[in-house]
């Protein structure tokens, strides 16, 4: 069932994720440095509320389409943290078997149709769930997640357009976090608001403050129960902020430190929560501190079965290309468990 916020039990709970989420990537973060995680990196800090405001309005059978900054999203919506991790290590006990690391990460059980490295790509995607639905009848509905930056390229336009003119059950969320990957919003954009562009597809544009769960969860709510009634889509602007880099290793020579502290003393969607929570007599410090305990615990018993998790056998790297396997597929998986390598075939 998807949730409103409306008892301590389910606003503790809201927290908790946002500091899971918070103190996964703390983890990711550390571990990438040590080079423990191969590949690169992207880190949501700073837009949990975004993530957790969104899913916990989401019923386990909707269906979500991520960007490359994922973790948040699929940690909100049901993703295993240490399964997660593992994936980010390349292990085969990961979501993926290890085979699809930070960017590319899925689990259909659990409604993530997958992370999307391709900037604008998770959008056209979350266009097809959303046909999939109306044609099935379903009584689930999608939701695209996508940055202020994506909304400049023309599949994502092309995909608003069709969902709104089908009236799909499908809800796009643009995380505005102003700086795309490393460009300020207004020198990318010809208008102040994401939102606006709604209006060329007739359909809601609304716009949200990213950084309070409520509001998020308030609005995506009111969205998604305009989507399952046959009304179309909405596009939310979700007004938020990332405390690091576009990835880890970024210079960041587009903003000042001293805008992103602001940002984190004044704005942090945990810290401003937890203080709402505690004015309501609702959180003490104890329980907060509890909280963070258990997360750590948590954290700490993923980084060790991350860790420790099998690597993926060579010829796993066939596994779940074709519906129906070619021959040759067989023959390749037989030769790179026989070499423990690629044997010189191209993958």
């Amino acid at each position: 069932m998807t949730e409103t916020l409306d008892t301590p039990e389910k606003r503790r709970s809201a927290l908790r994720t946002m500091v899971l989420i918070r103190e996964f990537e703390n983890h990711v973060r550390d571990r990438f440095a040590d080079n423990e995680i191969p590949g690169f990196v992207h880190l949501s800090q700073g837009q949990e509320a975004v993530a957790v405001g969104v899913c916990t309005a989401l019923s386990r059978d909707d269906y979500i389409t991520s960007t490359h900054r994922a973790h948040g999203h699929s940690l909100a919506k049901g993703l295993e943290p240490d399964r997660l991790l593992a994936e980010l290590y390349g292990k085969a006990e990961g979501h993926c078997g290890g085979r699809g690391g930070s960017m590319h990460v899925a689990d259909l059980d659990e409604g993530m149709l997958g992370a999307q490295p391709i900037v604008g790509a998770s959008v056209p995607l979350g266009t097809g769930a959303g046909i999939t639905a109306q044609l099935s009848d379903a009584d689930w509905m999608a939701t695209a997640f996508c940055g202020d930056g994506s909304v400049a390229a023309g599949q994502v336009h092309e995909a608003i357009n069709l969902a709104a003119t089908w009236q799909l059950p499908v809800v796009f969320v643009v995380e505005n976090n102003q700086y795309s990957e490393g460009m300020v919003f207004d020198e990318q954009h010809n208008v102040e608001d994401v939102a606006e562009m709604a209006s060329a597809y007739g359909i809601p544009g609304e716009i949200v403050d990213g950084q309070d769960v409520t509001a998020v969860n308030e609005t995506m709510r009111a969205a998604r129960e305009r989507a399952l009634d046959g009304d179309g889509p909405t596009l939310i602007e979700a007004k938020t902020y990332r405390y690091r880099g576009h990835f880890e290793g970024d210079e960041q020579p587009y903003r000042s430190q001293e805008e992103v502290e602001d940002w984190r003393e004044n704005r942090d969607p945990i810290d401003n929560y937890r203080e709402r929570l505690a004015a309501a007599g609702e959180l003490t410090d104890e329980e907060f501190e509890a909280i963070r305990t258990e997360v750590k615990a948590v954290m700490a018993d993923a980084v060790e079965f991350a860790r420790n998790a099998d690597e993926p056998a060579p010829e796993a790297a066939y596994d779940d290309v074709f519906v129906e396997e070619a021959p040759e597929i067989d023959a390749f998986r037989e030769r790179m468990a026989a070499d423990g390598d690629n044997g010189g075939v191209g993958l």
